[in-house]
Formats: structure tokens, C-alpha cells, sequence
């Protein structure tokens, strides 16, 4: 796969996302949301889902001046619900970020930077202290014919850990050098994580469609990528079940075309079936050789369901002959607890498919819950099925085995700013692997980090 080397407009985009941050936080102090709102419907009105008491009420009525949309870009539904590319969230959901009004734009900026210490058991575990986490901006312009445009752009320090990613037991997936594939190691996400544009139009109160390119972007697949769950979002480590999820939230060249009524969606990608290469940096050629299609329906403002089925052209780069079919089915319930805090739960099933109808299969439960501002408590059960783990004969995939991973940590936080939060964490992980990996990976693999983040919005 070709890559375009050259880094400059990336970092261009990361250089204005820090600015809009800088003049934001000058700016524009008070438009911190620390909790989510209750919604009872997702109305045209702006102040749709925001009860009176919450602090996006409080926030938005001290912008009153600034006519701050409240609604989603893409309908008409609050923009709470909206999560990584098109994906569809429970509408109380955590919704922060910088807000600013430039003319006719709408700008929205936020961060989350973390250094994490990282320590897996031998004999195939590693340590390892590495950086992580994104940078985010939104420009919003709304029409006079009930059309928007929203342009969006995310970069991240991953790349900084090098290729080879951080040590993370039973994931694989994705190569370093392009030769030999990751295993045991969770791969870094692109410096560009997202880069595209969307276009909606509303035909009526309830009804809106449209369309959303990326290069890259994330498209019709799944549930919100895990670092945009709030179930997720606050353990510093990937979910091993991540490639039959959503391993395709980062892909070079995307479109994807949607129809919404109210809480139900339906929605069509074509994207670039290959995952990114090792060259993190670069901005790899643009192909449009899978599809996918989704459907989402939030019943009440606490629920989001989801169900995707995605044909995919030689996802990994070391089988460019292997094409494969991915099924997911989601559900998330986040639901208020008292002001400040918030219960998030999501459950999730994956398939893959490959050319010869062998499927592995992989299921996930993950849940926070913050019962105050300055705690949270993460927790993720997950269940996969891979040939992976260790080599065949000739190499390639090996032997099918079932193995298991259940983590647990915690979280808390400083408020040092109207728009900063210092955290400080950790969690502890227990893996589970058949009798035929004990001399792999010993009779009781485990693995651990400690962690410090900031997040800016």
C-alpha cells in the first residue's frame, strides 16, 4: 500500500485544533458540560433534551447571545446523542467540549492526553511507558433551508510510542514493520484519526438525510469506536475485541449515505477495506472497495441499539488475499445518577467471516459508573475467539482458541480549571487462556497500568 509521507497537513490541522482550544478556553469558560443531560425527546428546538436544572441549560443560557446550535449536524435530534463518525448514542450521554461562535460558524474543540505506564506478565508480557489520546475540532455552519455543514478533524500523539504500539495480552492485529504482524501488542492509532465533512438537509420535523465523507473517517459499522463509549472511555487500553468492532474507525477513504426519523436510522458506507499501515505519520491512497450498512434505534433517551453487517477487501495488509464479512450487535444504557454523575453500560457482539466460512466469534461487556465529580469506576468482561495468538506450521494463523480478559480500575479527578481536568488511574486485567497456552503465557496471565491524564473541554 502506498503512503503519502509527507505529514504537513496534518499537523497543520493539529496546530488549529490547539488554537481553537487556546481561544476557547479564553473565550469561553463556561460552556464545560460535566454531566449528562436527561432528554425527553429529540425535537428541532435547540433546547431540546437540556433540563432546566443541568449545567448545559446553565451553560447555553449564558451563550444565549451566540445562538449556539444544540442540535446534531446531521438531524434534528440533540447532539448528545451523536458519537464517532455517524454513530448513534444513548441521548443523555456526557457531551462536553469548547464551544465558540465565529460569524456564521459554530466551533467546538476539545483533548484527551495521557501518559500511561504499562506492565504485562511474562513469559510474552512486556512494560513499557507511552502517550496517548486525541485532539478534536468541529466547524459548524447552519443554513436557511434546514441544511448544515459540518467539517471535522482529530489527531493524536500515538504515533509517538513507535510502531510496535504498547504490550497488551491476546490482542493482534495490524504489523509494525510490514512484515510480521502485532501480537500481544496493541497497535498505535494513526497522527490523523479523522478528517471529513457532512452535509444534512431536514425534510421535515423528524426526518433528515445525509452524507459524510472522510480521509480518513469511520463509517456505517458497529458501535462508537471505544475511546468515544463512555463506557470505555476512561480505561487507557484497547479492547481486545477491537477488530471485530470496530478496527474499521480509522480507514483511508470513506462515504457514507444516511436516513433518519426521529430515534431510528439507517445508513451505507463504501470505505477502504485495508487497515492503515505502520507508516503512522502518512496519509495512505484513498479506495472505496468495501461496504458496509447499519441500522440504529434509540427507543428512549437511555438506550442505543445498533446492528451492522460490513463486507470488507483484505483488511489486513500481511493477507492482501483474504477478504472477510464482519456482523455486530450493540446495546448501550447510560442513565443519570443524581447532578453529577452517570451509569454507562454497553454490551456487544462481533463475528468475522473469512473466505472459507470460518467465523470467530467475540462478545463484550464494559460498564463506568461515576456516582460523583471527582470518581469513576471502569470495569470490561470480553470473550473472543482467534487463530492469532500464535503462528501455524507455515506460518500465518495457528490453531482456534478461546481466550478471555476481565479488567477492573479506577479513576480520579482534579478540576484544575473552568476547562481542564487532571486525572490520575489505574486498572488490573486478568486473562484466561486454554491449557494449550499455559506454556505461552503461564497459568495466570495479568497485566496492569498507571496513568496520568489531562483533559482540555
Amino acid at each position: 500500500m502506498t503512503a503519502v509521507r509527507n505529514p504537513l497537513p496534518a499537523l497543520m490541522a493539529g496546530a488549529s485544533l490547539l488554537a481553537l482550544a487556546a481561544t476557547a478556553s479564553a473565550q469561553d469558560h463556561s460552556h464545560h458540560q460535566t454531566a449528562p443531560a436527561p432528554v425527553s425527546s429529540a425535537s428541532a428546538d435547540p433546547h431540546a433534551g437540556h433540563h432546566p436544572e443541568t449545567p448545559q441549560t446553565a451553560a447555553h443560557d449564558a451563550h444565549a447571545g451566540h445562538d449556539m446550535p444544540m442540535t446534531s449536524p446531521l438531524g434534528s435530534w440533540p447532539m448528545s446523542r451523536d458519537a464517532s463518525g455517524t454513530a448513534w448514542q444513548p441521548d443523555v450521554s456526557e457531551h462536553g467540549g469548547l464551544h465558540r461562535q465565529a460569524g456564521d460558524w459554530s466551533l467546538m474543540g476539545h483533548a484527551v492526553l495521557n501518559v500511561v505506564y504499562d506492565t504485562q506478565s511474562d513469559p510474552r508480557g512486556d512494560d513499557k511507558t507511552f502517550v496517548a489520546g486525541m485532539i478534536m475540532g468541529a466547524a459548524r455552519r447552519d443554513f436557511d433551508d434546514g441544511s448544515s455543514l459540518n467539517l471535522r478533524a482529530m489527531v493524536s500523539p500515538d504515533p509517538l510510542m513507535g510502531k510496535d504500539g504498547y504490550p497488551l495480552l491476546l490482542a493482534a492485529g495490524e504489523t509494525a514493520d510490514g512484515v510480521h504482524p502485532l501480537v500481544d501488542r496493541q497497535h498505535p492509532h494513526d497522527f490523523l484519526m479523522e478528517l471529513s465533512a457532512s452535509y444534512s438537509r431536514r425534510l421535515t420535523e423528524k426526518d433528515s438525510v445525509y452524507g459524510y465523507i472522510g480521509l480518513p473517517g469511520e463509517p456505517a459499522f458497529g458501535p462508537p469506536a471505544f475511546m468515544h463509549r463512555l463506557s470505555a472511555m476512561d480505561s487507557p487500553e484497547a479492547p481486545i475485541i477491537h477488530h471485530w468492532l470496530d478496527s474499521t474507525h480509522i480507514v483511508f477513504g470513506v462515504t457514507t449515505l444516511g436516513w433518519a426519523h426521529d430515534r431510528f436510522k439507517l445508513e451505507a458506507s463504501a470505505f477502504k477495506g485495508e487497515e492503515p499501515d505502520e507508516e503512522r505519520w502518512g496519509i495512505d491512497t484513498p479506495r472505496l472497495d468495501s461496504w458496509s450498512v447499519r441500522a440504529s434505534w434509540n427507543p428512549t433517551p437511555e438506550w442505543s441499539l445498533q446492528a451492522s453487517y460490513a463486507d470488507v477487501k483484505a483488511p489486513e495488509q500481511l493477507e492482501p488475499d483474504e477478504d472477510e464479512t464482519k456482523l455486530s450487535a450493540s446495546a448501550i444504557h447510560t442513565r443519570r445518577l443524581g447532578r453529577d454523575g452517570w451509569w454507562s453500560t454497553s454490551l456487544a457482539f462481533g463475528r468475522k467471516t473469512n473466505d472459507h466460512d470460518e467465523s470467530k466469534d467475540a462478545w463484550l461487556l464494559e460498564s463506568a459508573v461515576r456516582p460523583n465529580a471527582d470518581w469513576t469506576i471502569f470495569g470490561r468482561v470480553e470473550r473472543i475467539e482467534t487463530d492469532e495468538l500464535v503462528a501455524g506450521a507455515h506460518g500465518g494463523h495457528g490453531d482456534l482458541h478461546t481466550v478471555g480478559k476481565a479488567s477492573v480500575g479506577v479513576v480520579r479527578d482534579w478540576r484544575i480549571s473552568p476547562t481542564a481536568v487532571f486525572e490520575l488511574g489505574a486498572l488490573h486485567a486478568f486473562n484466561r487462556v486454554p491449557e494449550a497456552l499455559d506454556a505461552e503465557y503461564g497459568d495466570s496471565p495479568r497485566g496492569s497500568m498507571v496513568f496520568v491524564r489531562l483533559k482540555i473541554g
